[in-house]
């Protein structure tokens, strides 16, 4: 028998029992399940963030994983508790848009609200669905439990806007997903994005940012220009950065997170 595997990411931190305590509910239901953890210090209630980091890690783990994703400013509302079903894994959490950019990249198969109580703990807190309803109805599914009998099939579950770029015009309308460690400015556009629009290794990318354009070389790697020289490339996410070699984009860009981006390239 395959073991089943849960990846868990989280915006809970390190120093509470939040994330022990989804952990033991999911090894108490299912005690063959592995667990392993993208992160538990995304920023706080950062859905934006935590989709980016989601998105990044999951199409890395084996085919069948069930990931569990909560950061969740919703939790005790009326918004949804979702299980994804995907070509290649499940994917569990809030109906915030924490789950979309994800599950799209892989092709949703179906959507289903979790509202089964069998699929729950007995008694469930209004503060914490990550560990009374996710990680619960995570383990279910590691025991076999079939995706339809959690709840109805759903299709108008919140997809965000940054969960894809808009083509127009001979343009890519997008925005600011994500600000790594290194400044690079990383954008909701990928290179399936980029292709509408013609951009080739060492084209000039015509990039728009809070109302200022430039005139960016598309390279291949960071190395390809000058040092503290701009440039663009798909990255290892395969999304669309901004980044100059060895500085700072965002800083130069005055870039935050959630800015409109607009990329074109002329022959």
């Amino acid at each position: 028998m395959i073991t089943p595997l849960i990846a868990l990411l989280s915006d809970f931190g390190l120093k509470d029992p939040y994330v022990a305590e989804m952990k033991a509910v999911i090894l108490t239901i299912s005690p063959q399940a592995g667990i392993i953890d993208i992160s538990h210090l995304v920023d706080k209630f950062n859905i934006r963030m935590g989709a980016f980091v989601l998105a990044s890690a999951s199409r890395y783990f084996p085919k069948g994983t069930i990931h569990i994703a909560v950061v969740d400013p919703g939790v005790g509302t009326k918004r949804r508790g979702l299980l994804v079903e995907t070509r290649t894994a499940f994917y569990i959490g809030p109906d915030n848009g924490l789950l979309m950019v994800a599950a799209q990249r892989e092709g949703i198969r179906h959507v289903y609200a979790i509202t089964n109580p069998k699929l729950m703990l007995q008694r469930v807190s209004s503060t914490f669905h990550g560990r009374d309803v996710f990680a619960t109805a995570a383990a279910h599914l590691a025991n076999g439990t079939p995706p339809s009998d959690y709840g109805s099939e759903i299709s108008d579950y919140a997809v965000p806007r940054f969960a894809r770029s808009v083509f127009k015009a001979g343009e890519l309308k997008g925005e600011v997903l994500h600000i790594d460690d290194f400044g690079n400015t990383i954008t909701n556009m990928t290179s399936k994005d980029l292709e509408k629009i013609g951009a080739n290794p060492r084209s000039l990318l015509s990039i728009k940012i809070k109302n200022k354009s430039w005139k960016i070389r598309f390279c291949t790697a960071y190395g390809d220009v000058a040092t503290k020289t701009l440039l663009a490339l798909i990255g290892s996410h395969d999304f669309l950065e901004i980044a100059v070699n060895q500085g700072n984009a965002s800083k130069k860009f005055r870039a935050e997170v959630g800015d409109a981006v607009t990329a074109s390239f002329k022959r």
